[in-house]
């Protein structure tokens, strides 16, 4: 007997009353939440106002999950279109079929239909969400362990996924014997856990990364996507669910290889240091003191306390930081003449807000 095996639930679905509770939702809403609060806190760290990652998550949530939805249904249309296909099915999500790169296309234009009404250009919220976003790939993956699905090959390894047979008269349920579930002859590669690992691995590394060489223009979620996609190549060739192949392989194998060229040539092409904002009415100068007073200082606490900026202004890291500590922008051309140690400008010219 093999001890070591990885068993799979028999159930997917609750009910609460007459509502489902499909473990499959919960996971992707899981890994929504945890990927706000990765990026709110990078968000704040390049001066973005608190929480307007929500402004920017409602709108590219929806559009993500009709971008997934529709790349899975472009790519396997067999099973809602074709012979024998339920068309209405292409609406049943809650029962899996949701393509990566169609939830990034999609998530992005959403973000970027936010980004613009905020005033925040779109390179800062893709950089921020860049090792958020494979934490949320990697806790929905679980979904997919729920559900029974998307596992590999037949493997002897130690650490193969039990699968059950789920039962089509009762959705979100295994096939149930005696009161025992069915399960399926061998043992499977547990793909869904091997690109859980993978997905945090990239989390970590794009993290790092940036930390220690703090890319600009987007570059952060560039090194995401090629990171993601050298796992997703290797991952899929040991997929077994029906898929469309081109010359034997599989679809997605090709959209990996396609993706991660054009990411690794955005990377290399695309240069620039990491853009910081401001609000785009940051005082440039100290207040006056009241007549009297012998307050010089400006209260750096109560700058823009409780108050979202109208739009932002992109700014190099010194006068960030200069903004930071006194709440006043110091003019570029201040900063760099005390940057002694530079022939270069400090700053390079930065688009309009909501532009990138």
């Amino acid at each position: 007997m093999n001890y070591a095996l990885i068993p799979s639930p028999t159930t997917s679905v609750w009910h609460l009353g007459p509502f489902p509770i499909r473990a499959y939702a919960l996971c992707i809403i899981a890994g929504m939440v945890v990927a706000t609060l990765l990026m709110e806190q990078r968000l704040r760290h390049r001066g973005v106002a608190p929480w307007v990652s929500l402004d920017l998550v409602v709108w590219a949530v929806p559009f993500g999950i009709i971008g997934a939805r529709v790349y899975h249904l472009i790519t396997s249309p067999q099973d809602y279109f074709g012979a024998g296909g339920d068309p209405i099915k292409a609406l049943y999500i809650w029962e899996g079929g949701l393509g990566i790169w169609g939830a990034v296309a999609g998530g992005a234009l959403g973000a970027w239909i936010a980004a613009r009404q905020i005033g925040l250009p779109l390179s800062i919220f893709a950089d921020a969400l860049a090792p958020a976003l494979p934490v949320a790939q990697a806790i929905g993956r679980f979904g997919n362990w729920f559900n029974n699905e998307l596992y590999g090959k037949v493997t002897t390894l130690p650490w193969g996924l039990q699968v059950h047979e789920m039962d089509s008269a009762n959705p979100g349920h295994a096939t149930m014997i005696d009161g025992e579930p069915v399960t399926r002859p061998d043992l499977y590669h547990p793909t869904f856990l091997y690109e859980v690992v993978w997905d945090l691995g990239v989390a970590g590394l794009v993290w790092l990364l940036d930390r220690k060489f703090k890319f600009g223009r987007g570059r952060a979620f560039a090194l995401y996507v090629m990171a993601y996609t050298a796992g997703r190549f290797w991952i899929e060739m040991l997929r077994t669910d029906e898929a469309n192949h081109f010359f034997g392989i599989r679809l997605n194998v090709f959209v990996s290889i396609a993706v991660f060229i054009g990411a690794a040539i955005y990377f290399v092409v695309m240069r620039g240091p990491r853009a910081y904002v401001v609000p785009i009415d940051a005082p440039d100068k100290a207040p006056e003191p009241d007549a009297g007073s012998d307050v010089s200082a400006v209260d750096v606490d109560a700058k823009e306390a409780g108050r979202n900026p109208t739009g932002y202004q992109v700014v190099s890291e010194e006068r960030f930081l200069a903004y930071q500590r006194t709440g006043v922008l110091p003019p570029a051309e201040t900063v760099i003449e005390e940057k002694s140690d530079e022939t270069e400008p400090a700053e390079v010219s930065s688009p309009p807000a909501g532009e990138n």
